[in-house]
C-alpha cells in the first residue's frame, strides 16, 4: 500500500536513480519498476551489479558471438542458483562454437540479427523468456535464471538453467500412512506440480500462477479441474490471493492467515496436506488447491470439519476397517477436548453420578493432595503441552525419548510428592493418547487450545459449565464456511446422501456421486451398480 502510495505521489515525478546506500526501500522498488534497459552493455552490467549490491555471487561474462568482434554478448546469473551443467551445454557452448561467418546471411550482424539468431536457433534450452524492464531482469535473475544480453537491444532472453540442491521426494514425515503412496510434497513447487500430474493425467488439470510478496515475490499456484471445480471457488480463491500486500510469503501459513473465511476462531477452515494423494483425491470432488514455492504443505479448499478427521489409507483398506477407524477418530476427538473438564466437573460437583467403590479409590488418592481437581488438572495439562512441545523442538534422536522419560518421571514424582492423583495422571494421559489420534495436526493443536477453558469452566460451574462450553463450540463450529460451505456439513446442514463418505465410509462402488455441497458440476462420478458379482459355476 505505501509503495503503491509512493508511486501516485511522488514516484512519477522523480525518476531519477536514487542513493541505493541511503534509499529506502520504496524509493528503490519505485525507481525499479520505472526503468527500462538501454541496450549499452556496460551500462546493463553497471546497473545489476549496483541493483544487487556487488554481490560477489552475481556472475557475469561479456563475449563475442561468430567472428565479427563487433556483436558483443553479455551472460548473467547468480552462481549457486543455475545447473552449470544445463549452462554450459545448452548456452555457452552453443554460442562459443558459433564461428561460421555465414552464420548471419548477407546481413551484418547488428543486434536485432544477433538476438534473433540467439533466441530461435542458438539457445538450446526449451524455457527462453523475453524481457524488456529492468525489474523483470533483476526477477529472472533472482529466480535462478541466465539472461543473455545483446549490444544494442534493449531487451534480454532469459534462460531457464534453474539448479540448486534440493530435498529429495520422500515420506511425509506428519502424515504417515500403513498403505498407500511414500510420497510427499517438497519445497520445489514445479515438483508438487509434477506430481499431480502423475496422479490426474487430464490436461484439464488447470494450474494458475499468482505472484505474492513485494521482496520475496513468491510464487503460488491454485490448482483445480476445469468443469469439475466451481468457477465460483475457483474466482474467490484467485480474487483473496491477489488482494494479499505484503513484503514476503515464506510458507503456506501466511497464506492461509490472509484468505481464511473465520480468522478468531481456533478451528483450522483451510486443509493442510503434504501428501500429493491426498490433495488429487479433493481436486477430483471439486476441490481447489493451493501450491505456495518453499514449502511442502498444499492448501485445499474448500474444507469441512469430517476432512480433519480423514487419513489417506481410510480408502485404501477395506471399508469396514476404514469406518470403524474413523469412528474412533471422532470418539478420540471428543476424549481429547472433554475428558479432563468432565473428571474436574464430577470430582467437584457431582460426585454422586459416580459408582461408590470408584468414588471411595479417588477419593483416598485424592486424600492428602493440597490442591484442588481444577488446579492438578491445569497443572498436569500445562505439563503435558510443554513436554510435548519440547519432544518436537528436540533433535530427532532424542526427542521422543525425552518426551516419554519426562512424561514418565514427572507422572510418577507429581504422584509420590502428594501433589496430584493417579486417577487425574491417567485421565491425562488417556486425553493425551486421544489426541494423538487425530491425522491433521492444525485440528489437534485446536483441542489442545480449548482444553484449558472447558477445565475452568468445569471447575468453576460443574457439568453445567461443560454443557455450556461445549454447547459454544457446537454453535460456533454451525456459524463457520469454509469459502460458502458449512463447515460442519453433510451434518448440519444434514444432507443424508453425503453421509456415505462422512462418519462413515460406505464402500467405493456405492459412492458414485461427489459432494453435492462442493460442487454441482458433473454431480456423478462413476457408473452405478459396479458392485462385485462373483462367477456363478455351473
Amino acid at each position: 500500500m505505501i509503495r503503491k502510495l509512493w508511486r501516485k505521489i511522488g514516484g512519477k515525478r522523480n525518476r531519477r536513480q536514487p542513493d541505493f546506500g541511503n534509499a529506502s526501500f520504496s524509493e528503490l522498488q519505485d525507481y525499479l519498476e520505472a526503468e527500462r534497459l538501454t541496450g549499452d552493455l556496460n551500462d546493463t552490467v553497471g546497473r545489476i551489479r549496483e541493483a544487487f549490491g556487488n554481490s560477489p555471487d552475481l556472475t557475469y561474462r561479456q563475449m563475442s558471438l561468430g567472428v565479427n568482434p563487433r556483436v558483443q554478448i553479455l551472460l548473467i546469473h547468480l552462481d549457486g542458483m543455475v545447473d552449470t551443467i544445463f549452462l554450459t551445454e545448452g548456452v555457452l557452448r552453443p554460442i562459443l562454437e558459433e564461428t561460421s561467418p555465414h552464420s548471419f546471411g548477407d546481413e551484418e550482424p547488428e543486434g536485432e540479427i544477433a538476438y534473433q539468431l540467439l533466441k530461435q536457433r542458438l539457445i538450446q534450452i526449451s524455457a527462453v523468456q523475453e524481457a524488456d524492464r529492468f525489474e523483470k531482469v533483476l526477477e529472472y535473475i533472482g529466480r535462478g535464471y541466465a539472461v543473455l544480453f545483446v549490444q544494442g537491444v534493449p531487451r534480454g532472453l532469459a534462460c531457464e538453467v534453474r539448479g540448486w540442491a534440493e530435498r529429495d521426494i520422500s515420506e511425509p514425515g506428519t502424515e504417515v500412512s500403513i498403505r498407500g503412496s511414500r510420497q510427499g510434497f517438497v519445497e520445489n513447487r514445479r515438483v508438487n506440480t509434477s506430481m499431480l500430474r502423475r496422479q490426474i493425467v487430464s490436461p484439464l488439470l488447470w494450474l494458475e500462477e499468482l505472484q505474492v510478496g513485494a521482496v520475496t515475490k513468491t510464487t503460488v499456484t491454485i490448482a483445480y479441474i476445469k468443469g469439475i471445480a466451481e468457477e465460483g471457488v475457483v474466482k474467490e480463491v484467485r480474487s483473496r490471493i491477489q488482494s494479499i500486500e505484503v513484503d514476503s510469503v515464506l510458507e503456506s501459513g501466511y497464506i492461509e492467515e490472509y484468505i481464511e473465511d473465520a480468522p478468531y476462531s481456533p478451528f483450522p477452515t483451510m486443509l493442510r496436506t503434504e501428501r500429493p494423494d491426498k490433495v488429487a483425491a479433493a481436486l477430483l470432488e471439486g476441490k481447489v488447491a493451493i501450491i505456495t514455492d518453499g514449502t511442502p504443505f498444499v492448501l485445499v479448499v474448500p474444507a469441512t470439519f469430517s476432512n480433519f478427521l480423514v487419513a489417506a489409507e481410510d480408502y485404501y483398506e477395506r471399508y469396514l476397517t476404514g469406518s470403524f477407524i474413523r469412528f474412533l477418530r471422532l470418539v478420540a476427538f471428543f476424549i481429547s477436548l472433554a475428558l479432563p473438564s468432565t473428571y474436574v466437573a464430577i470430582t467437584t460437583f457431582h460426585q454422586e453420578m459416580l459408582p461408590t467403590p470408584l468414588i471411595l479409590s479417588i477419593a483416598a488418592q485424592r486424600e492428602g493432595v493440597p490442591l484442588v481437581a481444577i488446579i492438578e488438572a491445569l497443572f498436569l495439562e500445562f505439563s503435558f503441552e510443554l513436554l510435548r512441545e519440547a519432544g518436537i523442538r528436540l533433535p530427532k534422536v532424542i526427542g521422543p525419548a525425552i518426551s516419554i522419560v519426562g512424561a514418565l518421571i514427572l507422572g510418577e514424582a507429581a504422584v509420590r510428592a502428594g501433589l496430584v492423583s493417579s486417577a487425574l495422571v491417567i485421565v491425562v494421559a488417556a486425553t493425551a493418547i486421544a489426541s494423538f489420534i487425530s491425522p491433521i495436526y492444525s485440528m489437534a493443536i485446536s483441542v489442545h487450545l480449548l482444553r484449558f477453558p472447558l477445565i475452568l469452566l468445569a471447575g468453576s460451574l460443574g457439568l453445567f459449565g461443560v454443557i455450556m462450553g461445549l454447547s459454544a463450540i457446537l454453535i460456533h463450529l454451525s456459524s463457520l464456511r469454509s469459502f460458502g460451505v458449512p463447515y460442519l456439513e453433510p451434518i448440519s446442514p444434514v444432507i443424508f446422501p453425503e453421509w456415505k463418505d462422512a462418519l462413515i465410509r460406505l464402500p467405493l462402488w456405492m459412492m458414485d456421486t461427489r459432494p453435492e455441497s462442493i460442487t454441482k458440476r458433473e454431480h456423478i462420478r462413476q457408473d452405478p451398480g459396479q458392485k462385485p458379482q462373483p462367477s456363478k459355476e455351473d
